[in-house]
């Protein structure tokens, strides 16, 4: 099955010109999504995601609407790919099941790495920083956790370099106390400046 994947960034924006053009590669089932692309976490990609099985085609207008950082679209990618669903891009001319698009493929994960290690670095670069003006960073928060091992976990979770349950685990906090806490720490890179700042 052709499957369809469409985003707009508001509520407010059109979906038309997509449609138009998935309706072209004869595409039988569409996800629309309104959201902001920076956001991982998509009702409409998530059950996308669900739906396809081994076999399908998972088609864009391009691969923007998909993700919005290498590292993103390179993780979606390989998803799909360990679920044996290709992915085609009408507007860059991508098909990842050919040689080229295996050969991009490859390109994408180097990328994806370079851009996890880069964030990394300017973590680590921020906190000298902000140590060498003075700034104490170790103590202890409200919930008895070190913010250094907060932090070390939280980017190294960001970085994909650890998962959920591992993080929870070191970190010996709960569902809803993981994500407030992650959310605010991803605020703060923010602003920052450690993190880019997605559309």
């Amino acid at each position: 099955m052709r499957v369809g994947y469409i985003r707009v960034s508001t509520v407010h924006q059109h979906t038309d010109r997509q449609e138009d053009s998935l309706e072209q590669m004869n595409v039988e089932k569409v996800f629309i999504e309104k959201v902001s692309g920076k956001d991982r976490r998509r009702p409409q990609l998530k059950a996308m995601m669900e739906f396809v099985q081994e076999g399908d085609v998972v088609v864009v207008h391009e691969l923007s609407r998909l993700a919005r950082s290498v590292v993103d679209l390179y993780d979606i990618a390989k998803e799909l790919n360990d679920k044996g669903v290709s992915l085609e891009s009408l507007k860059e001319d991508i098909d990842l099941t050919s040689a080229t698009g295996k050969l991009t493929f490859g390109i994408m994960a180097v990328m994806a790495q370079f851009e996890r290690d880069l964030l990394l670095e300017r973590q680590k670069e921020g906190i000298a920083a902000a140590k060498a003006r003075g700034k104490r960073w170790g103590r202890e928060n409200i919930y008895g956790t070190d913010e250094r091992l907060v932090h070390d976990v939280f980017s190294k979770y960001y970085a994909k370099k650890m998962t959920y349950a591992e993080a929870t685990e070191k970190l010996n906090m709960k569902k809803g106390t993981f994500y407030y806490r992650y959310n605010k720490w991803m605020d703060a890179q923010r602003e920052a400046g450690l993190l880019k700042e997605d559309e």
